[in-house]
């Protein structure tokens, strides 16, 4: 599988290539469905643990995204943490879409949309947004996703962003200051991974 492939290409996975996987998440420990070509699809992975160690609590209401679900541990924290709002759980791989479904279904959690992009009306804003955003997809791609989701924050929104310091955590931060006009400010340094929070003008 290349470098891009588990952001881009996998369908549903089939009942045989599904397993289960306990996980510690909002608080408590969970089960929950996983497969093979998506990402971390064994745990949640370090920058996923660090972001959601080091992030404020969630609004009680409102809409919240997750921009890059995966299989859906963000999106499930958030619908935990916050039963009243409505979760986005966005992502371009139908396999880690089908699995947020799953697992929120599992869970019980009826709040959780796990959509494609375009699937979000166009209306919708966000009180607040979680992302441990898909790096690797390349710089231009990154920079287009962030400008597009950033811009529909609801007034007094925050977007906080995990990002590995060696995949550009510092520039990145720059580019959003620099390119977007709106504050950032690094709430986490840990074990290799910034927290960066986005903030209204």
């Amino acid at each position: 599988m290349s470098e891009t492939d588990h952001y881009f290409t996998a369908q549903p996975a089939s009942p045989d290539e599904r397993r289960l996987l306990r996980v510690y998440l909002a608080g408590r420990e969970l089960e929950v469905e996983t497969a093979g070509g998506i990402f971390s699809p064994d745990h949640v992975d370090l920058g996923t643990r660090v972001l959601l160690e080091h992030v404020p609590p969630p609004p009680a209401e409102g809409d919240l995204l997750d921009l890059g679900c995966g299989w859906g541990p963000v999106a499930l924290s958030l619908a935990l943490a916050s039963p009243a709002a409505r979760v986005w759980a966005v992502d371009v791989n139908e396999r880690a879409l089908d699995l947020t479904r799953r697992n929120a279904e599992r869970l019980g959690l009826t709040s959780v949309h796990a959509v494609r992009p375009e699937q979000v009306p166009d209306d919708v804003r966000f009180a607040a947004i979680w992302s441990n955003p898909p790096i690797r997809v390349g710089k231009a791609a990154l920079h287009g996703m962030l400008t597009q989701w950033l811009g529909r924050r609801a007034p007094g929104g925050e977007a906080h962003l995990v990002v590995a310091k060696n995949l550009g955590a510092d520039s990145l931060q720059r580019w959003i200051t620099a390119e977007l006009g709106l504050p950032v400010e690094r709430t986490a340094s840990v074990k290799g991974f910034r927290v960066l929070a986005v903030h209204d003008r």
